[in-house]
């Protein structure tokens, strides 16, 4: 049985999505402050959080924040809010996916069995990527270029992380949407997106306005060519 931790404020929400998720047979603790969420968060307790962004207490995301220097526990964000900054502020500091409210529990409950999946299949692959200098310790979550650490935001970690493991291969703006974030594209969009890439370039290549490893394919996506 998997166990959630829910962060949200909403007592009608709390019990809504409590009933639903019982249903599907996760186990839930729910918090509707920081202050209570830092009482029961403990590393390793929970399988997934769901983490409202706005609380009387503060954000949502300062207890992503917190949680980030100690675990890789997948995280998804509730927001009211659609707006792309929030979105991509989410993503940046460690959320593996968001939700706008209102939203549908049938939605939400897909989210999370997603999210549960990958985290299954990340703790039985390799422990280690090694490509063109560069080589990702996926249990510590940390990149390396020639020994020296990179300093990655969460969604540039995933980003180079989802290229080093498809090696050679041709991936479409939808399919990194959907295999890192779930989105639809709306937010995160081909402008977007080719911003990330951008900022992950300039990390990782040696001359970023000329890519030897982190390739665009013109009109189709991107691909990580593997020139060791």
């Amino acid at each position: 049985m998997s166990k959630l931790l829910l962060l949200e404020d909403d007592r009608s929400l709390i019990n809504g999505l409590s009933f639903a998720f019982k249903k599907q047979g996760f186990e839930l603790a729910a918090a509707r402050t920081l202050s209570e969420a830092d009482t029961l968060w403990t590393d390793g307790k929970y399988d997934l959080l769901v983490l409202d962004v706005s609380l009387p207490d503060g954000s949502g995301f300062e207890f992503c924040k917190k949680v980030r220097q100690v675990s890789k526990v997948p995280i998804i964000f509730l927001t009211a809010s659609d707006e792309e900054v929030n979105i991509i502020m989410g993503l940046d500091i460690g959320g593996d996916d968001y939700i706008t409210k209102p939203f549908k529990l049938g939605v939400l409950i897909s989210r999370v069995n997603a999210l549960l999946r990958r985290a299954k299949d990340f703790h039985s692959a390799d422990t280690e990527l090694q490509s063109n200098g560069i080589a990702v310790h996926l249990l510590q979550g940390q990149a390396y270029k020639n020994g020296k650490l990179l300093e990655l935001t969460a969604a540039e970690y995933k980003l180079l992380c989802l290229f080093m493991k498809n090696p050679n291969m041709l991936l479409t703006k939808e399919q990194i949407l959907d295999r890192l974030w779930d989105c639809e594209g709306n937010y995160i969009d081909s402008s977007t997106l080719a911003v990330y890439m951008r900022r992950l370039r300039v990390k990782i290549e040696d001359n970023p306005s000329e890519p030897q490893m982190l390739i665009t394919v013109r009109g189709m996506g991107y691909k990580w060519s593997d020139i060791d």
